[in-house]
């Protein structure tokens, strides 16, 4: 889709406060389309920075609206970590789950707010290209998808980033802090992906030379002393973290302060993309990273033998359904469906140990969940004791 058709119809931007999208709401202002900006509050900044984006979209003139997305949000994040949604590599993608969140939650309202065509910002021919089309499609399928770095008009007039940092410099609208002519950052309250040349090459190594965490210390740079946190599962879920309390926002926001205070949130993988290239990915989730640590525990208490290898199936089911973007279809509303029934009774308090990059489970308890736990040297360490279960 190109820009001309879109003069007499009404858009819709999903805005983040990115140098892309930024520049695609320049570039939509220049062409007279009548646009109305979605800035969506994922937990990627602090609300006062979104609002600052609100109010310049809004006096330039171009309508705006901030849209708090954050429990949504968190919760697919804390969904990701009881379904152990990881992709190859072994990361938490949560840029495909933000996309996902996005077009669920605001292509309806754009609908219902008259418009005909959802825009975004993301870069052209991309996995995040077909991640909306596929969203846009599923959700809202009368409603048209523009992609601007796919129109030679928008190309022409912004054929790199360094051109887009300029417009947006000389707009004065305020970027995003993980946004540069030379750099991405693409975050949520689950997590930041970053990009850049530089760690396109693989044989560039990722160190504080090359890249910088948006929330998150070095692991040499974290205390010296550990800190124990106890992380609560009820029923397949997480219902608190260190006195979090069941919110996801909460959970999410203080399991993310406490991995990136210890260093506890890299993943540097080579991943093999939806558009058939291999390309370097480096991802901060320390709020998943420390959460996924206790859940393994969980699984390892709550599930049977069966049960687990149906587990890792179906959860390399998601993985690549969040990465794909085919997560609302129904072969992965099934897999949802079957890993909820074997969660059901998945009960446990873990204690982690958070120390310096590492989160090293210390302690369980397992009495809420019923799992009959075998001993031996408690009974003098020549017979297993029967669990009371078993002898009753």
């Amino acid at each position: 889709m190109y820009v001309e058709p879109l003069a007499e119809r009404r858009v819709g931007v999903l805005q983040g406060g990115g140098l892309s999208s930024t520049a695609l709401g320049i570039w939509l202002a220049e062409q007279g389309v009548d646009a109305h900006h979605l800035v969506a509050d994922l937990g990627q900044a602090p609300p006062a920075e979104l609002e600052a984006t609100v109010a310049a979209w809004r006096a330039r003139g171009v309508p705006a609206t901030l849209v708090d997305l954050r429990a949504p949000m968190a919760e697919l994040a804390l969904d990701l970590v009881r379904y152990q949604a990881r992709h190859d590599g072994g990361y938490w993608n949560t840029t495909g789950a933000a996309r996902l969140v996005l077009v669920e939650h605001l292509a309806p309202r754009l609908v219902a707010d008259g418009a005909a065509v959802l825009a975004h910002g993301c870069v052209g021919g991309g996995n995040d290209q077909r991640r909306f089309a596929r969203y846009t499609g599923r959700f809202t399928p009368g409603l048209d998808v523009y992609a601007p770095w796919t129109d030679p008009k928008a190309l022409l007039r912004f054929p790199g980033r360094e051109a887009m940092l300029d417009a947006v410099r000389d707009a004065g609208l305020p970027l995003d802090a993980g946004s540069g002519a030379d750099w991405s950052t693409d975050a949520s309250i689950a997590g930041a992906s970053h990009e850049s040349a530089t760690l396109e090459d693989l044989a560039a190594p990722v160190d504080a030379r090359t890249l910088r965490p948006r929330w998150s210390r070095w692991p040499a740079d974290a205390p010296g002393e550990p800190e124990p946190v106890t992380v609560t599962v009820a029923e397949g879920r997480i219902t608190d973290i260190g006195g979090s309390g069941p919110d996801p926002v909460a959970i999410l926001e203080r399991a993310r302060d406490l991995g990136a205070r210890h260093g506890v949130w890299l993943r540097d993988v080579v991943e093999r993309r939806i558009i058939g290239t291999v390309c370097r990915g480096v991802y901060e989730a320390p709020a998943l990273e420390v959460l996924g640590a206790a859940w393994q525990r969980v699984l390892q208490t709550s599930l049977d033998q069966r049960s687990r290898v149906l587990y890792d199936q179906l959860s390399a089911t998601l993985g690549a359904a969040v990465y794909e973007a085919w997560y609302a279809e129904p072969a992965a509303v099934a897999a949802r469906a079957a890993l909820d029934a074997l969660l059901a009774r998945a009960s446990a308090t873990v204690t982690l140990t958070l120390h310096r990059g590492t989160a090293r489970p210390t302690a369980v308890d397992v009495t809420a969940s019923g799992a009959l736990q075998q001993t031996r040297f408690g009974t003098g360490g020549n017979r297993w004791r029967e669990p009371l279960a078993v002898a009753a």
